[in-house]
């Protein structure tokens, strides 16, 4: 059986899985042209994204084990082949992503970015320090990500609203809420942190009449997908004042166009969607993908880890 790897670091994966798979003919390929030939006859694919032109190739393909979560983007390949089995690394993005949640909270609160631009200018300028202590948070989609970062907030004693599609009792979250305690929660808190994927639920679900529910001193942080946002919206609440600020690691269209509005907001951060990526992303991935290829050669391949319901 042929498994082809392609990712940035492929080579590292391709030698962890060799001294647990020998059975298996590994390619390693860090760019599409080093693919080569390969392609027509892996039975599996390891990848983030792969062109549709290399995936017409794929004719053998029976698995696809995507490296992120987000298997979007390859769903809307025109040659995504129909029938394949598709499986994602859900569930390992707790820590960067919670980590990422307070890198920014952090940074607006204290107005970091004000720091920098004075360090620059060599100016020594003080001012107030607000602080996360005692502050609300809410948390929109609380899955792993999200029930990490309720976990890390109350080591700051904050005040957790989480909102889930099912209200349920959640450990770190103080009031869990159905999506029809949107509007009420945006109303309380001080920070509100979008976690949730794009589906078509979830297109433009934050926009002028969710923002204008904030706080004018709230802060909204975007770590899920651009899509869930309404942009023109955003930027004219921010514009205006209408919220404090936000911090923003996705977008509609990535990179940000140079010409758009948000990057020019002195009360925004802008971050190149790195929210996901860690230094020891491979090894967080490995388990998912060791015991998935256990599953799946030993034939259990109904009973794969993060299996894609289309």
């Amino acid at each position: 059986m042929n498994l082809l790897i392609l990712y940035f670091d492929a080579f590292y994966v391709k030698e962890k899985l060799e001294e647990k798979f020998s059975e298996l003919t590994i390619h390693a390929a860090t760019e599409e042209d080093q693919v080569g030939d390969f392609i027509e006859s892996a039975d599996i694919l390891m990848a983030i994204r792969i062109s549709n032109d290399l995936m017409k190739r794929a004719k053998k393909l029976q698995w696809i084990q995507c490296l992120i979560t987000g298997v979007d983007y390859l769903l809307s390949l025109p040659s995504f082949p129909k029938g394949v089995l598709l499986t994602s690394t859900r569930g390992i993005h707790g820590p960067q992503m919670s980590e990422m949640a307070f890198l920014h909270m952090l940074n607006l609160t204290r107005n970091y970015p004000r720091m920098l631009r004075n360090q620059d200018l060599g100016t020594w300028e003080r001012w107030v320090q607000p602080l996360l202590y005692k502050k609300a948070v809410g948390i929109l989609g609380v899955g792993a990500i999200g029930t990490e970062i309720a976990r890390k907030a109350k080591a700051f004693d904050m005040t957790v609203y989480g909102i889930v599609s099912t209200k349920r009792e959640i450990e770190h979250v103080d009031h869990c809420y159905g999506p029809e305690g949107l509007m009420e929660v945006l109303r309380k808190v001080d920070y509100f942190i979008n976690n949730v994927p794009a589906t078509p639920e979830t297109i433009n679900m934050i926009g002028a009449k969710e923002l204008s529910a904030m706080k004018p001193t709230a802060y909204f942080i975007n770590l899920g997908r651009g899509e869930t946002v309404d942009e023109e919206a955003l930027a004219g609440a921010l514009e205006n004042k209408i919220i404090a600020g936000a911090a923003l690691d996705v977008f509609h269209t990535e990179p940000l166009p140079e010409n758009h509005p948000l990057w020019h907001l002195d009360n925004v951060i802008i971050t190149p969607h790195v929210g996901g990526m860690s230094d020891i992303y491979a090894d967080q991935a490995l388990p998912i993908l060791e015991e998935n290829l256990r599953r799946y050669l030993e034939g259990e391949r109904n009973d794969l880890m993060n299996v894609v319901d289309f």
